[in-house]
């Protein structure tokens, strides 16, 4: 009998490190591909009830963590980025909606720039992007990456503000 249960034991083990492992790599995908839905992946573990929802919801926010820390990093380190930096944009005509529209977009992704570099908003801008999606986290990984914000202070903020997002989306789910 206790060899019976000895082996179930650490074939649950097993169960939960493959879990562990499929909801990390579906964190990274997701970070990455827009199409692939974290929420819906995190509900869907705890609606089927197969797998253990918050052992899914640890996983994505640990994927989803490396994916935009990845994203982050390829727009730092990009080749030729110091070289663009000092290049002034081309002039719009702010008499046409697309000149205006052009120029609106760039005013916000400065304000963004500059609110990512300034250590006072850049890690609550992160964490409310990462837990509640405003301004999408897309967004915020590319300008964060162009910002002066430290790389481990942009991951611990993701994974925090990504933690809890999924964490309370997987009880939420347990509860039904």
């Amino acid at each position: 009998m206790f060899v019976i249960a000895q082996a179930t034991a650490h074939s649950l083990e097993i169960m939960w490190v493959w879990q562990l492992l499929l909801a990390v790599g579906f964190g990274i995908g997701s970070a990455i591909i827009p199409v692939m839905n974290a929420e819906a992946y995190v509900l869907g573990v705890g609606v089927s009830g197969a797998l253990d929802p918050v052992v899914a919801a640890i996983g994505v926010s640990v994927g989803q963590t490396i994916g935009k820390v990845a994203m982050f990093l390829a727009v730092r380190y990009r080749p030729g980025y110091a070289t663009r930096k000092s290049k002034e944009p081309k002039p719009v005509d702010l008499d046409t909606r697309w000149g205006r529209f052009v120029q609106w977009n760039r005013d916000v992704s400065k304000r963004l720039l500059d609110a990512m570099s300034d250590r006072r908003w850049g890690i609550p801008v992160t964490l409310l992007s990462a837990s509640v999606g405003i301004p999408p986290l897309y967004g915020v990984a590319l300008i964060g990456g162009a910002s002066r914000m430290g790389v481990v202070t942009f991951a611990v903020s993701v994974l925090v503000g990504r933690g809890a997002r999924f964490i309370l989306l997987a009880l939420g789910v347990g509860l039904f």
